[in-house]
């Protein structure tokens, strides 16, 4: 609760929906707000009293000692974990504290669509998307039946052609079926699970189709406790993301996926400015070795209709992060390690303990 004073600092820092460090005169990180937490992958508790340089690789600029501001836009960053994040970037001396510096992080991408024409023309883009896409997608299989009509009115084969009418209208039910998921509000039923016998489904699922040819290594973490969320959906999660990146290996030489599972202490998140943090410490990831999506889109990805495959729809990832957010999680993309991985990471809340 608020005092008659006003909200306390920590309050303050916390509801910021802009990622703030504060650094002492020693250049270590004395604190980090939520968003920060997010933008960094990493807890609060985690970075204070670490050296922000082994934490992020920041401008001397932004950590220097002459007391000036300093202001950059579309800064390219990386992370000591070798996360690359492309950011605007401001550092202020704090009054009555010399040397200290107060540095925000705004996600370069996600500012540029602040304001009321840049949402209208994301807007705009989903729409002319969702209708070249659909447009595209059934002008084939209609196209199709067109055609088998006209034979049947020939005399040519009319059961076959029968055949052949139903599958491509069932082909077009399907796709209407998939752009249905995400008008779908209703709220998903979570429980608590046991996150291994699905991954172990999604991968058999994988190597018996899509990944056949490709080597699924797992690294995980044996002690994890039960995740809170919904079966078919985290089960639909994996197998899009693994699909995801079995496409993106293409036919490079080993073509390998690694599977890892850990337990973030001290994870947590706000959905919203002025709202309770939510632990979220259950984190799977799924990691190949393939390029990555390019830059001009990665900070898009979970957009709809977004993709760098000329014969992709956008939809698989942009449904990815529907469902896991309706399990009250997050999931997150990134390059990182040497050399670069893809890294797709899924956070997800632990069931209550009983």
């Amino acid at each position: 609760m608020l005092s008659r004073r006003g909200p306390e600092a920590a309050e303050l820092l916390g509801a910021l929906p802009v990622a703030l460090m504060v650094v002492d005169e020693d250049g270590h990180i004395a604190q980090a707000n939520a968003e920060c937490e997010l933008l960094l992958n990493q807890s609060e508790r985690a970075m204070r009293g670490r050296s922000v340089g082994d934490v992020l690789a920041l401008p001397e600029e932004a950590v220097g000692q002459d007391g000036r501001a300093f202001t950059a836009f579309d800064l390219a960053l990386e992370t000591a974990r070798g996360q690359r994040l492309r950011v605007d970037l401001a550092a202020v001396e704090l009054p009555d504290h010399p040397g200290w510096r107060m540095i925000t992080l705004h996600n370069a991408a996600s500012s540029r669509r602040l304001g009321v024409s840049a949402d209208r023309a994301a807007a705009a883009r989903s729409a002319v998307g969702a209708a070249a896409m659909l447009a595209h997608e059934i002008k084939n299989p209609l196209s199709s039946i067109r055609g088998a009509a006209q034979l049947i009115a020939d005399g040519v084969d009319a059961q076959a052609m029968t055949r052949l009418v139903i599958d491509e209208v069932d082909r077009i039910a399907a796709l209407i079926d998939r752009m249905e998921d995400f008008t779908d509000t209703r709220p998903l039923a979570v429980e608590p699970l046991n996150i291994y016998p699905l991954l172990a489904h999604a991968r058999d699922a994988a190597q018996a189709g899509f990944a056949r040819d490709v080597v699924i290594e797992e690294r995980f973490d044996p002690s994890l406790p039960l995740v809170q969320a919904n079966r078919d959906a985290l089960l639909q999660v994996l197998i899009n993301l693994m699909k995801n990146a079995a496409v993106a290996l293409g036919d490079r030489g080993e073509r390998r996926i690694r599977l890892t599972t850990s337990y973030r202490h001290g994870m947590s998140i706000a959905p919203a400015p002025g709202r309770p943090r939510l632990p979220l410490p259950i984190e799977i990831c799924v990691i190949d070795t393939g390029p990555g999506a390019p830059e001009d889109i990665a900070e898009h990805l979970f957009d709809p209709f977004v993709s760098s495959r000329p014969e992709g729809k956008g939809l698989g990832l942009a449904l990815v992060d529907k469902l896991v957010r309706d399990m009250g999680g997050i999931v997150q993309y990134s390059r990182e390690g040497t050399p670069n991985e893809t890294v797709f990471r899924i956070l997800l809340p632990r069931a209550p303990k009983r």
